[in-house]
């Protein structure tokens, strides 16, 4: 039986270890803290992160990173991406040493604008066909609840995607293998981005047109960038890119949406925070999409309006204006 360890006990962990359970895995699940490790092993729920899923027997929790990392072939990281670093550091040392680190995380870095599977590499010393990418539509309530989905499984080796798909295919949950980490990573962390775009604008009362706008041009952004640094550029017509940005940008249950959602009612980057229970990654990687944007001089008038909003405190309804009177242009420049 395939040994793996979810390190991060948040909704998408545990939603993840259920695919890998059902999917015929041994699993253990780190959580930080004792509460949500007692309620999964005492009650096979997680009250806190996804209230009214019973967790397989195939799952279990603890405290302890080395329990958690004993004899993994796959270690699962699921934290916010801006803690990786610090976490993986303390991590890294209990890891078995042909362990595949397996990145759920969709951001950028701050500061250095690195890749989530960048930071791996480089905390934990692994080479990059040792590290892997799961992405796409999946969000954790549809997944706890057994509905249908897909998902990308990414690696630079595709015999290590390959065995991963294979650990995570289930009845319900469907990967396809993909080579092009970098574009799928970009995808999903661009998708955030538009997904605070297009919440703000659903709380502005906008409409489908412009939601839709929103969502192609951000689509265009995600493709421009990925080019620029060497991605496939179909992989942003696929799951990792257009399927995922869809759930994102449609969906009642996205972090990023809903966040984005009450700035556009008026709230502010505070009163947001204040009402939001768990992180929505946008919100801090717009920042470091922007600067990885700028450092391969490409254009990306979406973010940078993002940004504006949410760090700089301009009006939503200002940005559109000044969004809106850009300098026309054909559609694929």
């Amino acid at each position: 039986m395939t040994r793996v360890a979810v390190f991060g006990a948040g909704s998408w962990g545990t939603a993840f270890a259920m695919v890998l359970a059902d999917a015929g895995c041994d699993v253990t699940v780190w959580g930080r803290r004792a509460e949500v490790v007692e309620a999964i092993n005492t009650s096979r729920t997680n009250p806190d992160y996804l209230p009214g899923f019973e967790l397989p027997a195939g799952v279990r929790a603890t405290t302890d990173p080395a329990e958690a990392a004993r004899g993994a072939e796959f270690t699962v990281l699921t934290v916010p991406s801006q803690t990786l670093r610090g976490n993986l550091a303390e991590w890294a040392p209990v890891l078995p040493a042909d362990t595949v680190l397996v990145s759920l995380m969709k951001g950028v870095e701050l500061g250095t604008a690195k890749r989530m599977s960048e930071v791996i590499e480089e905390v934990a010393k692994a080479p990059a066909e040792r590290v892997a990418v799961i992405t796409g539509p999946n969000l954790a309530k549809e997944i706890a609840g057994r509905m249908p989905a897909a998902a990308v499984v990414a690696c630079r080796d595709e015999a290590v995607a390959r065995r991963l798909q294979s650990a995570c295919h289930n009845p319900y949950f469907r990967p396809y293998t993909n080579t092009d980490v970098v574009g799928c990573e970009l995808g999903g962390a661009v998708k955030n981005v538009i997904g605070l775009a297009v919440g703000i604008a659903d709380g502005m009362g906008l409409g489908d047109n412009t939601k839709a706008s929103l969502m192609t041009r951000g689509l265009a952004e995600t493709t421009r960038l990925g080019l620029a640094m060497g991605a496939d550029p179909h992989t942003f017509s696929g799951l990792a890119g257009m399927g995922d940005l869809i759930a994102t940008c449609s969906s009642p249950l996205s972090r990023n949406h809903t966040f984005g959602t009450n700035l556009g009612r008026g709230m502010t980057l505070q009163e947001t925070i204040a009402v939001t229970k768990q992180t929505a990654e946008g919100v801090k990687s717009c920042e470091s999409v922007l600067d990885l944007a700028r450092r391969h001089g490409v254009d990306m008038p979406l973010t940078e309006t993002v940004v504006d909003i949410v760090h700089n405190g301009k009006p939503p309804l200002v940005a559109l204006k000044e969004l809106m009177s850009r300098s026309a242009k054909p559609e694929r420049s």
